[in-house]
């Protein structure tokens, strides 16, 4: 499965290397489709100004529901 450009994506486990963990969220930025291995991205917001590049089997898509903020207007 190809993800989309600027969707928003979790990690589904942790990157030791860079020190972040599962449920960590950012944005692609990049794809780069790899012939004889994982596909993979580069994704903003992990790391402050900077990107880090995942494999497709590291993220999930983040359902828009799950992002919107519910606002109650009280009368």
């Amino acid at each position: 499965m190809t993800f989309p450009l600027f969707y928003k994506v979790k990690l589904i486990q942790d990157i030791p290397e860079f020190n972040l963990k599962k449920g960590s969220i950012g944005v692609i930025v990049e794809y780069y489709p790899m012939s004889q291995e994982e596909d993979g991205y580069s994704v903003e917001g992990l790391i402050a100004q900077d990107t880090v590049e995942v494999s497709e089997s590291q993220i999930e898509l983040i359902n828009v529901e799950q992002t919107q903020e519910k606002v109650t207007f009280l009368n």
